[in-house]
């Protein structure tokens, strides 16, 4: 069974905004399967940890988005790495065709997808992230330009999946890098702290009624 969502999206192009119009809202209907959906109602999922990806950020066909990780359970979460990616097209099919690097040296110069993996221990209440980066370009004549709305995240070995949808436009690039987990400090039980990256909240998709 499949948990079906509105996603609303914020398209622009750059003429446009050249032009001083203003960007267009977009809702398309996603599936993903119930068992690694995010969990309905902020209520936690089995595995006591809820993982989502942020609106994220585009600029001059580089993509940036955040992956999340909270633990919503009542024990200790370890991590130590990298997420485990499974890149999916609009009919939940693997694509074969974009490699997953670790970091985002091979996307671009500078990105929060760099570092050394380091071990994480998250308390109740406390939470980790990791960057997504890709390029949206194209190059003439590479065949048709990939697009692939969800993305199936293990946080660890041995981890229950979990499907996001980060809406991943990829052009021709056939790349996508991903960075380690890193700790977020500006949310968690404790107060103070911050890290470079803002946090963010679980999306608010909006569940679909489906028919029995």
């Amino acid at each position: 069974m499949k948990r079906v969502f509105a996603v609303d999206m914020m398209h622009s192009h750059a003429d446009d905004k050249a032009k001083g119009k203003a960007g267009v809202r977009i809702t398309k209907v996603r599936s993903v399967p119930t068992a690694e959906a995010p969990p309905a109602g902020g209520s936690c999922p089995p595995s006591g940890v809820s993982v989502y990806v942020d609106k994220g950020d585009a600029a001059m066909g580089l993509r940036a988005v955040g992956l999340h990780l909270r633990n919503c359970g009542t024990q200790t979460y370890r991590l130590n790495g990298y997420p485990q990616l499974q890149i999916l097209d609009e009919g939940h099919t693997p694509v074969s065709s974009v490699k997953v690097l670790h970091g985002g040296s091979a996307i671009t110069s500078s990105s929060g997808a760099d570092g050394v993996p380091q071990p994480l221990v998250l308390k109740p209440g406390e939470s980790a992230y990791a960057d997504l980066i890709w390029r949206n370009t194209y190059e003439a004549g590479a065949g048709d330009p990939v697009n692939a709305p969800y993305v199936r995240v293990w946080a660890k070995p041995g981890a229950a999946p979990m499907t996001v949808i980060p809406e991943l436009d990829l052009g021709s690039t056939g790349k996508l890098g991903v960075g380690p987990w890193k700790k977020d400090d500006t949310i968690g039980p404790a107060t103070g702290g911050s890290s470079g990256r803002p946090s963010a909240a679980p999306p608010s998709l909006t569940a679909v009624p489906t028919r029995p």
